[in-house]
């Protein structure tokens, strides 16, 4: 099994593999162009958005960051604000009609907890979910394996690290349900 299918597999894998690097490498290019290059959201700024992320059918505003690109997707009518970073190293998936506010964080990436085998620099990712008429606001975070369920709504600066049922309204660090919607 290659390294790329260990972390699409969700299994451990070494982030400094040959592939995954040019992977990243051909990420950062693309993410240069939407971020510096391509100033108008025109035909052209949505090509290259389509390459990094195939499966995106919202809308990005830059700067926006992400590791690969192909791990990230989004349903129509979607909005992802200024700054957004996915580190996605598993794959993040957000539904219809969801916004994103600013530098919102989608964090994938776990590390082990020994420091013997953190040292060995090996990773691996654990799936974000986020479903459909959801609004995160600005500057949540999102830790790995998280769900949250359709017709959320997370409080701007709350950091997720627990699943949250649809139709929950959640603040804070670590995030807390304080109502149902």
């Amino acid at each position: 099994m290659t390294e790329k299918e260990k972390m699409i597999a969700g299994e451990w894998f070494d982030p400094q593999d040959a592939e995954l690097t040019a992977d990243r490498t051909r990420a950062t290019r693309l993410r240069h162009r939407l971020n510096v290059v391509l100033c108008d959201h025109d035909e052209e700024y949505r090509r290259v958005m389509r390459e990094l992320c195939p499966a995106m059918e919202g809308f990005i505003r830059a700067p926006f960051q992400c590791d690969y690109g192909y791990n990230v997707s989004a349903g129509a009518g979607t909005f992802i604000n200024f700054g957004c970073v996915c580190i996605d190293l598993a794959p993040i998936r957000i539904g219809r009609r969801t916004l994103i506010g600013p530098n919102v964080q989608l964090l994938t990436a776990h590390h082990p907890f020994d420091a013997a085998e953190r040292a060995t620099q090996r990773e691996c990712g654990r799936p974000i979910t986020i479903g459909d008429d959801c609004w995160l606001g600005g500057g949540a975070i999102v830790c790995p394996g998280v769900t949250i369920g359709d017709g959320c709504i997370v409080g701007a600066g709350a950091v997720v690290t627990k699943d949250l049922p649809a139709r929950s309204l959640a603040v804070g660090n670590p995030a807390r349900i304080v109502r149902t919607l």
